[in-house]
C-alpha cells in the first residue's frame, strides 16, 4: 500500500489549521519531504463542512507556494457528521456481487438520502460465522464530497485521493507502530472542534467515530463562565496549556470540561462494545493539538482505565535532517497524525 510511484500531497482541513505533507519512498521506507500549517481561515470549516470554499481554497494555494511542491494530486480526508462509517454483516456471498448487495444494506443504516450520498466499503478479515461476512461501510453525503474536491482544484490541484481522517490515522499508525498482532488498539485525534477515533485489530480499522468534542469546548466554557471573549478565552486556555499563569478559575473550568469531554468518550468506548461483543481496548495512543489540554489524557485513562501512550507520526517515518531538526519534528508530531497518513497515500487508493 505504501510504497507505490504515483506520489500525493497530503492535506488535512481542520477547524483551526491547514496541514500539508509530501512524503517520499524508498527500499528503507518513508521520508518527510516538506510540511506546512496554516490557520484555517475564521469560520471557514465547521463540523467537517467547508462552508467558505473561496477563503480555504486561498489558504491552500498559499501553504503549496510556501513549501514550493511540484506535485499535482492531493489525498485528503473528510470528517464530521455528514460522513458515517458503520461496521456491519451481510450473508456470505461473492466479492463482485457485494457492491450490489451494499447498496441495499446502506439504505437501512444509513440516515441520509440513498441518492445524495456516495458509498464505499470494505470488507474486513474474519468473521463471527463462516456463514456471514463483516464488511466496513462508508458513506459520505455528496454535498461534502463535492465541497473537498472543489476546494482543491480552486488551486488548480486535483484531488487524487479523498479519504476519511480516521482511516488516514490508521494508516499512520499502520506504518509507524505495525499491525500490532493479537491487541486491540484505539487511537483518539483530539482537534478544534472533533475527537476522532479509530479502532484498529491486526491492521484492520474496524470501528471509526468522530466524537463531537474538541478545543473548542474549552475555549466556549472559559467564554461563558468567565464572561470573557471568545479570544480571550482561547488565549486564557492556551496560556494554562503553557503553564503560563492564569486565574484559578481557568483551572477549574479545564478540569470540569475534561470531565464532561471524557464522558463523550467513553460512550464511545460503550458503543465500541456494545458493537463488538464486548469489545475492549488493550490500549489507547493519543494525539491532536488539544491532547496538550492539562490534565485531558490523564481524565481519560482514570476514567475507562485504558492505558493512554502519545502517538509519534515519525517513529519509523525519517524526515530530511538538513529540513526539519528533532526540535521542529517533536513540535509538530500532535498535529501531523492525519496528514502523515495522507501523504502515505498514492493515486487509486480508496479509503
Amino acid at each position: 500500500m505504501f510504497f507505490k510511484s504515483k506520489k500525493v500531497i497530503g492535506l488535512d482541513i481542520g477547524t483551526s489549521s491547514i496541514k500539508l505533507a509530501e512524503m517520499d519512498f524508498n527500499g528503507k521506507g518513508a521520508q518527510l519531504l516538506s510540511f506546512g500549517f496554516a490557520p484555517t481561515p475564521p469560520n471557514a470549516v465547521s463540523g467537517g463542512e467547508i462552508v467558505d470554499i473561496s477563503s480555504v481554497g486561498m489558504a491552500i494555494q498559499s501553504l503549496i507556494s510556501e513549501v514550493k511542491s511540484k506535485r499535482k494530486n492531493i489525498a485528503t480526508a473528510m470528517w464530521g457528521t455528514a460522513v458515517i462509517v458503520k461496521k456491519i454483516t451481510i450473508p456470505k456471498m461473492d466479492k463482485k456481487l457485494v457492491k450490489d448487495q451494499i447498496r441495499f444494506e446502506a439504505e437501512q443504516y444509513i440516515p441520509f438520502d440513498i441518492n445524495n450520498i456516495s458509498l464505499a466499503h470494505h470488507i474486513l478479515n474474519g468473521s463471527s460465522s463462516p456463514d456471514t461476512m463483516d464488511i466496513l461501510l462508508i458513506a459520505a453525503q455528496n454535498e461534502l464530497v463535492h465541497q473537498y474536491t472543489q476546494v482543491i482544484e480552486m488551486g488548480g490541484l486535483s484531488c487524487g485521493v479523498l479519504d476519511v481522517s480516521g482511516f488516514a490515522l490508521a494508516n499512520a499508525f499502520e506504518i509507524n507502530y505495525g499491525k500490532v498482532p493479537g491487541e486491540v488498539i484505539g487511537i483518539l485525534n483530539f482537534g478544534a472542534a472533533i475527537t476522532n477515533f479509530v479502532v484498529v485489530q491486526n491492521g484492520e480499522v474496524i470501528f471509526c467515530r468522530d466524537i463531537p468534542v474538541g478545543g473548542g469546548n474549552y475555549t466556549n466554557e472559559i467564554h461563558k463562565m468567565m464572561g470573557v471573549t471568545i479570544p480571550e478565552a482561547e488565549a486564557l486556555k492556551l496560556s494554562a496549556i503553557s503553564r503560563r499563569e492564569v486565574p484559578d478559575e481557568v483551572h477549574s473550568v479545564i478540569s470540569a470540561t475534561n470531565e464532561a469531554v471524557t464522558e463523550e468518550i467513553r460512550s464511545s468506548l460503550d458503543f465500541l462494545s456494545a458493537t463488538t461483543n464486548g469489545m475492549v481496548l488493550n490500549r489507547c495512543f493519543y494525539t491532536g493539538g488539544s491532547s496538550a489540554t492539562s490534565g485531558l489524557v490523564e481524565t481519560v485513562s482514570r476514567v475507562s482505565g485504558i492505558y493512554m501512550e502519545p502517538f509519534n507520526p515519525f517513529l519509523k517515518v525519517k524526515a530530511n535532517p538538513k529540513k526539519f531538526s528533532p526540535e521542529y519534528l517533536n513540535q509538530i508530531s500532535s498535529f501531523a497524525g492525519v496528514v502523515t497518513g495522507l501523504a502515505l497515500r498514492s493515486m487509486g487508493d480508496g479509503t
